[in-house]
């Protein structure tokens, strides 16, 4: 399918499947339009994969993994080392395609593709990430050391929110690990992600290491019940997410479960004004408030009340547009099913109760009028038991909390089910220490309106965000996707002293 390569991407029919190391046609009757959600132009068709044809891939794996697991640590190291230098070389290309399918902004488009780089960038790093730990004699000439071991056929589930960085914090980790991997793209925007997989197969990713199929429901639950997918790495929405866990755990596999949010910025009135809320803004309407670590909650605590006028200046400055459009701060959400939730989610806000301060329901935009676009919408005068407030809304809209104290705000997070991500902005170290001490959630951001954390770091979402132990990168990812061998060694030589019996469980 080198044809996904191509830089127009409206001559693309249909949107192949990865089968050990060949670009499969599907033999599915059951078929998706990817369209662009500016125009709403039909980019392409996506297969609903057949169970035989997701068999297949999990064969393929199944196969390659027999040679894979033994390949030189320093092979699969270079290989991650070309893969990072192909995204490089065709990010902008990459970039445009997003835009296309997703309707990111190609400024957001390309941020997309680079945080998915930055995993790619620390799998080279494997030969160090992947070590195990010797300890000399533990007991008389004993030694002891860990192997950390690939563990078979691992599975991917992405969203499409990111259709770039979600894949690139999955498979090239999974498989740098020794493992081989098979990769199920959003069915909505799958084509910015084939591109990057033909990347990785140019970089040297051998054929059935890396294999792709497509579909909904019935493709997540072959994949979550199949005998030989060792581990899961979802990352979406709370509904599918609790089922992909309890699903897979249920036959027995490891899962990381990435889920919902409701972000939480904290505003105390001595942070930096306009810092802060140029912050807001970026946050909370970037993306279309596409983001699971997108800041869809103000809290202003005290004096910050008096903020809000200028907070609702600075978001109806924003321009809605569509995303490979130059100037446009706020593209067109995913889907009308999408638009037509949200749009659903502000007349219950208005109904229970909340101000509409700024109102995006009848945003036009000229030369596209058929895109899905709502405007930067914010509320002020909200409760924790609006529905604006319990649920997360995944769009362009905002709300505004007040409370009195520090305390309050901690207390206001805290009830909160969801913890993915909350950020503090103030002047005060005090007042920071306190809070990313007290706060229950699991990424705080300081001044930092969307606290995802570098490579380096493990991704730590919490509570109703995550389920499963281990982040989906940095240092907790190499322990997903490997397993640990103990081996405790003696040596003995013809000379040798004998011991005699020792049926006690100690070593002497």
């Amino acid at each position: 399918m080198n044809a996904s390569l191509s830089p127009d991407q409206t001559k693309v029919d249909t949107v192949k499947l990865l089968i050990d190391g060949q670009w499969v046609e599907s033999k599915t009757s059951e078929w998706r339009d990817v369209v662009n959600p500016a125009t709403q132009q039909v980019l392409a068709r996506v297969p609903f994969a057949t169970a035989e044809e997701v068999d297949a891939a999990i064969s393929a794996g199944q196969r390659a993994f027999k040679t894979w697991r033994d390949t030189p640590i320093g092979a699969r190291m270079r290989i991650m080392l070309k893969l990072q230098a192909l995204i490089r070389e065709h990010s902008k290309r990459i970039a445009v395609v997003l835009s296309a399918e997703q309707g990111k902004t190609i400024a957001d488009a390309e941020g997309d593709i680079f945080r998915g780089l930055e995993v790619v960038e620390h799998a080279c790093s494997i030969g160090s990430l992947q070590m195990g730990e010797f300890a000399e004699n533990v007991a008389g000439g004993v030694d002891t050391y860990t192997l950390r071991q690939p563990i078979g056929v691992c599975a991917g589930i992405t969203p499409f929110n990111f259709p770039a960085m979600i894949p690139l914090w999955m498979f090239p980790m999974a498989i740098v690990c020794g493992n081989t991997f098979v990769l199920k793209p959003s069915e909505q925007d799958p084509l910015s992600t084939m591109l990057l997989v033909e990347l990785a197969l140019e970089a040297g990713v051998p054929a059935g290491v890396l294999n792709v199929v497509h579909g909904g429901k019935q493709v997540v639950d072959a994949l979550c019940t199949h005998t030989d997918i060792k581990a899961i790495s979802f990352v979406g929405s709370t509904e599918v997410g609790t089922h992909v866990y309890n699903l897979a755990g249920q036959h027995g596999k490891r899962v990381q479960s990435m889920m919902g949010a409701k972000n939480h910025a904290v505003v105390l009135p001595d942070a930096n004004r306009e810092q802060t809320l140029n912050a807001l803004v970026g946050a909370g309407f970037g993306a279309a408030g596409q983001r699971c670590m997108a800041t869809s909650v103000a809290v202003l605590v005290g004096k910050a009340r008096e903020w809000l006028p200028e907070l609702k200046d600075l978001a109806a400055k924003l321009k809605v547009n569509a995303g490979n459009e130059p100037g446009t701060d706020v593209g067109p959400l995913i889907s009308k099913r999408a638009k037509e939730r949200v749009l659903g989610l502000i007349e219950s806000g208005i109904r229970e109760g909340a101000t509409l301060e700024l109102d995006g329901r009848d945003v036009s935009v000229p030369g596209y009028e058929q895109g899905n676009f709502v405007g930067p919408t914010l509320f002020s005068g909200v409760t924790t038991e609006m529905q604006i407030y319990t649920q997360e809304i995944f769009g362009p809209v905002l709300v505004v909390l007040e409370v009195d104290t520090l305390d309050e705000a901690i207390a206001l997070v805290n009830r909160n089910p969801f913890g993915n991500g909350t950020g503090l902005f103030t002047q005060s170290g005090a007042a920071a220490r306190k809070f990313q001490s007290e706060i229950d959630v699991g990424q705080v951001g300081i001044n930092i309106p969307i606290p995802v954390p570098v490579p380096y770091f493990s991704f730590t979402g919490s509570r109703g965000s995550k389920l499963g132990d281990l982040g989906p990168y940095g240092k907790q990812v190499v322990q997903f996707y490997t397993q640990t061998k103990t081996v405790t060694a003696r040596w003995f030589d013809d000379d040798s002293v004998n011991d005699g019996v020792n049926t006690t469980i100690s070593l002497r």
